[in-house]
């Protein structure tokens, strides 16, 4: 039985700040900020926003869109490192919201929960209702897989340059039209790490920068060897000498905590992947330098990073290794549509990934070019640490939805927010009654109870 996405929607708060007012408030180069990391604007919730509300927001708009009723619906999973409970699951949260529309237990019937394991649950959750489509119990309904997330960090800190807040919701069944999931060949690998976390009572997470960067891409890459003797051992894909199984993906979208991380981390694959190959011997002769080697022959990643004249090295070789006419035409072809949206949205953690998707989706089809049968990869990472690879083919029904994809459209109205009301939202000095913009037709948060017995309690409502 197929099982994949029919149907994908967003919701992105209508605040940004922009990063060039950011970074000359921060005495940064603006231009080095947006060549370094690739963000040009960063969205921000309002007042009366959290994870939920996202969530909520991007389920109905996809469900008014396809004129599904609640009992169309199976499962509602919600997938988020943003969580503001520990035992109330946030799909529960949303389907509360959702019934201020469609009635009082709509939605009793729906099964889901919430999943976390960082920026890589969303892809858990996806995996999950895939099978629980395959295996026959979805029984004609849908599933209903929503990303969403806030990405939030301490004001001053290397992170606050890489924020955002979204979410993106995808419509599973067993007739999708826009792409099928390819069976048996998802990979993961899995490792105990601190390379990015959020304690309890902290708002904000602890993150190593370049530790986390590194062990993002080879945790993918491991995941990427495993998914290789996959899908090959199955028969969907048959290697002929000299090819990788980059080749046989038409587009790979990978996990962009920033746009130009996405860059890196597929230079990296490459490198990987072309390093055995005859083509590698004509790529090294284009560079004109042998690829460095890290002193530690262990190649551990504290080792690699404390090799200061090998990073250096490598940097450069990387940057030149880019360069080159072989690599271009893979980013340019398979990659660098995948990056737009998240240049004007910034990071959203678990949504970072299908944000992408959907960007690569609208924008390589205002090329011109057909994605029927193209083969799409995904690499999936969420720091702790977890990657997951797999892939899907582009269905012949495709047009029905990507032809009304906009995405200027839906962020024109937008307002841009000054330093000062942006340092205000931040440090949450504004109460959900004090919101900055009021919406219509759209879920919003009324109030967080304080009370010793209802402490944390919210409650929502739908604004006509």
């Amino acid at each position: 039985m197929a099982a994949g996405i029919d149907d994908i929607e967003i919701y992105i708060p209508r605040l940004y700040i922009d990063a060039e007012d950011f970074a000359k408030a921060r005495g940064l180069d603006p231009v080095k900020l947006q060549k370094g990391l690739g963000v040009s604007q960063m969205a921000m919730v309002d007042s009366n926003q959290d994870p939920a509300i996202l969530a909520a927001n991007a389920c109905l708009k996809i469900m008014q869109k396809n004129k599904l009723s609640p009992e169309d619906i199976g499962r509602l999973y919600v997938s988020t490192e943003s969580a503001f409970d520990e035992s109330k699951a946030m799909n529960s949260y949303v389907i509360g919201m959702l019934e201020q529309v469609y009635g009082q237990g709509a939605f009793e019937h729906c099964g889901g929960i919430e999943t976390k394991f960082a920026c890589v649950s969303g892809s858990y959750a996806l995996y999950d209702n895939t099978n629980w489509i395959r295996a026959g119990e979805a029984e004609g309904k849908y599933a209903l897989v929503v990303v969403s997330d806030i990405a939030k960090y301490d004001m001053g800190s290397s992170g606050e340059m890489t924020q955002g807040a979204g979410a993106v919701v995808m419509l599973l069944n067993d007739e999708p039209r826009l792409l099928a999931f390819d069976p048996k060949v998802t990979a993961t690998s899995i490792k105990d790490e601190y390379d990015f976390y959020r304690p309890f009572g902290k708002e904000t997470p602890i993150v190593h920068g370049q530790y986390s960067n590194m062990l993002y891409m080879i945790q993918v890459r491991k995941a990427l060897e495993s998914y290789k003797k996959k899908i090959v051992s199955s028969g969907l894909i048959k290697m002929e000498p000299g090819e990788t199984i980059l080749d046989h993906m038409d587009y790979i979208n990978m996990h962009l905590p920033y746009s130009n991380m996405g860059k890196k981390a597929l230079a990296y694959l490459v490198r990987h992947e072309w390093r055995q190959l005859p083509r590698w011997k004509r790529i090294l002769s284009e560079i004109g330098v042998d690829e460095p080697i890290p002193k530690d022959p262990r190649g551990t990643i504290e080792s690699v990073l404390g090799d200061q004249e090998f990073m250096t090295k490598d940097h450069e070789f990387t940057k030149l290794f880019t360069k080159t006419q072989e690599y271009q035409e893979v980013y340019e072809s398979k990659l660098s549509s995948s990056l737009i949206a998240s240049s004007m949205i910034g990071n959203l953690y678990t949504a970072s990934l299908y944000l992408g998707f959907r960007s690569s989706l609208e924008y390589e089809f205002q090329k011109g070019i057909d994605l029927e049968g193209k083969r799409i990869g995904f690499g999936s990472y969420g720091s702790g640490s977890s990657a997951m690879v797999f892939s899907g083919v582009v269905q012949p029904e495709y047009k029905e939805i990507v032809k009304n994809m906009n995405l200027v459209a839906e962020l024109e109205d937008r307002h841009r927010l000054t330093l000062e009301e942006y340092e205000m939202l931040h440090e949450n000095k504004l109460s959900p009654e004090k919101s900055m913009l009021h919406s219509k037709k759209e879920f919003v948060l009324v109030d967080v109870k304080t009370e010793t017995e209802s402490r944390g309690e919210r409650r929502y409502s739908f604004n006509e």
